[in-house]
């Protein structure tokens, strides 16, 4: 498996990313494309199909969402225990001053540099990109959906 950092970090599932919602988005066009308000029975199959569609243009986000809200929480989880077992004292003080955001770019630091730049990201109130940036031993993240 290649090395994670910086620059190749961001994750993309080819299914969902390249077949499942272009498709569902072309399906979309195509169904406005065709819509058809000549008569109340072509107005009516047309508002139905275009129901359909945005239906099945929603259902693969929302999927997606459940995925990610999900994979945050444990996430949330994750840094907790780090903190904890780095520290031996709870992460709630520090998780209260950041950002989910924040803390999901965090967890790329190594061991020995996160207790330093959550001070940093604090203090300064670092940009998720600035964390990441800021990383020297980048920790990979090889299961995020």
């Amino acid at each position: 498996m290649k090395t994670q950092h910086y620059k190749n970090h961001t994750r993309y599932y080819p299914f969902h990313h390249f077949v499942l919602t272009p498709l569902t988005l072309l399906f979309l066009g195509w169904t406005v494309y065709r819509m058809d308000f000549s008569t109340p029975e072509s107005t009516s199959d047309s508002l139905y199909a275009l129901l359909g569609a945005v239906i099945l243009v929603l259902l693969p986000l929302l999927a997606r969402i459940y995925a990610l809200k999900l994979q945050n929480r444990q996430i949330l989880n994750e840094m907790r225990w780090r903190y904890f077992q780095l520290l031996g004292k709870s992460f709630e003080e520090k998780e209260n001053q950041l950002k989910l955001s924040q803390i999901i770019a965090l967890r790329f630091a190594s061991d020995r540099e996160l207790p330093d730049l959550i001070e940093l990201s604090i203090q300064k109130k670092l940009s998720p990109k600035e964390i990441k940036l800021q990383i020297k031993d980048w920790k990979g993240d090889y299961r995020r959906v």
